[in-house]
């Protein structure tokens, strides 16, 4: 990744930033022209090769996304409950076949048949509605599903007013930044959506850089099929994402706050401009907040289709108008992120912690959930459960508890659950009584607990037909930078694909060097994390899979 153009590519700030104007460019007709593309390259002083370069990368921004006009959810939930054939086939008495594309999880996992039209998402009955949603008939789009703490209710807590919400940060803006950032180290929150690193200390780093210009990100582009808790806070609790990136902000001594919002999540985008103008209006951002000396302001970017950019450097790439390769490190963000700043990125459910720590205190929050696991987690049901929903629980609550007690169990016969996301443990329904909700007891049994989606895989739905979505999930959203997932992803597509569809038995050991090879020489969790369901797989349901392999 070259420095020098990086440098560049910041060199208007935020309010003119090259990966924005893609996106709205693309909007007209689903990808920039090329002579719009070469006006984009010499305003930034980059080549043409670089703006092709970045739009060929993106679902709705490349050539491919011309003309569409309706996209379907292929994610991992709607996949297994089996509904989007005929969300397809229904979708084609409207529209041309090539005017039908496709979405990565359009967090609609809890009702499925998911597909997305005119900026918004829809999913459930609304497939039978669709002539009434081509006719424009409004807020069709709409989905209810179930929201319950079982016990505390933090990140699912009613919100009260601006003025009420934002007292704690008003007081913290009394206090030393340090002092404030001690609550936050003291309360040992850790990152909500992969290896679960102390929010603490990412904020720390970045604090010890001396830099006039610091960045906090919001990073609002993790895909996980299965995981609408990140959809859930941005509609229905913005300003606790907001609230804490403001926090962030004031321990780091930066300036900026940008929220990366996935494309799939339109809705969102919008109800969280909402919120930053409602704070702009109650003077909670801008120049000398309060009369504290304390600079902050919002940039939303709506991000373009690409699963790579939940990966943190990755996205910063993106924010850049570059690809979204991922990054080596070191250098860390918290040292050198966007534009060679230095960044702290925290996903949306670790932001929407901050609130508690600061209202209550950060011992307060450590005094929730395990010693290692404290707090609260939001863990997301599908549509196999009785109760599919969104569920806050006390980290080291039971899986058991989860899946019974709180989802109603199951509502027909599934074998095994993919929690954490495509990178995530594939947990046998056998091991359901041995796993709590806590990062430490998902690692010690072989699983990862990450953003805590459940993705059901039903008794009847084949183990190798699974494994096959896996690695064509994971190399179709590969950012390509390493040589390990970029091939290695591809070449387990096609032995799996052969496998399904003909007489072909996969060699076993050459299948085990492959998924080592993946695990340890990826350069991200992308590819060093697909092993881990495979290995599952092939060991809790080697009767199953024996057939393919000699």
């Amino acid at each position: 990744m070259s420095d020098n153009l990086s440098e560049l590519l910041g060199r208007k700030g935020l309010d003119e930033n090259l990966f924005d104007k893609m996106g709205i460019l693309a909007k007209p007709s689903g990808t920039p022209s090329d002579e719009e593309l070469a006006l984009l390259a010499d305003e930034f002083l980059v080549g043409k090769a670089n703006v092709y370069g970045t739009t060929t990368f993106y679902d709705f921004l490349k050539p491919e996304n011309k003309g569409k006009k309706v996209y379907v959810c292929n994610g991992t939930a709607c996949l297994c409950a089996g509904t989007q054939d005929r969300v397809n086939e229904s979708l084609k008495s409207h529209f041309k076949e090539e005017e039908i594309g496709h979405m990565t999880c359009l967090g609609r996992c809890h009702e499925n048949s998911a597909f997305f039209y005119q900026g918004k998402n829809y999913s459930g009955d609304a497939i039978d509605k669709l002539g009434d949603i081509v006719g424009d008939e409004e807020n069709l789009n709409q989905d209810t599903y179930q929201v319950a703490a079982s016990g505390k209710a933090i990140l699912t807590a009613p919100f009260t007013s601006t003025s009420d919400y934002y007292q704690p940060f008003l007081d913290a803006l009394k206090k030393d930044s340090a002092e404030v950032l001690e609550e936050i180290k003291t309360s040992n929150v850790r990152g909500r959506g992969g290896a679960g690193f102390p929010m603490g200390l990412k904020l720390e780093f970045c604090r010890k850089v001396e830099n006039p210009t610091k960045f906090i990100i919001c990073n609002a582009d993790e895909g996980d099929p299965g995981a609408y808790s990140d959809r859930y806070l941005l509609e229905e609790r913005p300003h606790s994402v907001l609230f804490g990136m403001l926090i962030s902000g004031y321990v780091t001594h930066a300036s900026y706050g940008i929220l990366y919002i996935r494309a799939e999540y339109p809705e969102a985008v919008q109800i969280v401009q909402d919120a930053v103008n409602e704070l702009r209006d109650h003077g909670l951002i801008g120049k000398n907040i309060d009369g504290s000396g304390f600079d902050f302001d919002f940039k939303i970017i709506q991000a373009q289709g690409s699963y790579i950019c939940g990966e943190e450097t990755a996205l910063i790439s993106s924010i850049e108008g570059q690809r979204p390769e991922v990054r080596v490190r070191p250098p860390y963000p918290a040292q050198k992120g966007l534009f060679n700043k230095p960044t702290v990125v925290n996903n949306v459910e670790t932001l929407a912690a901050v609130h508690y720590i600061m209202e209550n205190g950060g011992a307060a929050w450590k005094g929730i959930g395990t010693e290692r696991s404290s707090g609260t987690k939001l863990v997301c049901l599908d549509s196999f459960f009785n109760r599919p929903g969104m569920y806050e629980v006390e980290m080291g609550t039971p899986l058991s508890t989860v899946v019974n007690d709180l989802g109603g169990g199951f509502k027909s016969p599934v074998k095994a659950l993919q929690i954490g996301g495509p990178l995530g443990g594939l947990v046998p329904v056998s091991k359901i009584d041995d796993l709590t909700i806590d990062f430490e007891s998902f690692a010690n049994e072989g699983f990862l607990l990450g953003h805590a989606s459940v993705v059901s895989v039903p008794e009847d739905f084949p183990m190798m037909k699974f494994i096959e979505h896996l690695f064509d999930f994971a190399a179709y959203e590969s950012c390509g930078k390493c040589f390990p997932c970029r091939l290695g992803t591809k070449r387990g597509q096609e032995l799996s694909t052969k496998a399904l569809t003909s007489d072909y038995k996969i060699d076993r050991k050459l299948f085990n060097d492959l998924l080592v090879t993946l695990e340890q020489g990826s350069l991200c969790a992308h590819g060093g994390g697909i092993p881990l369901p495979i290995k599952n797989a092939l060991h809790y349901f080697e009767d199953e899979l024996k057939a393919y392999f000699n």
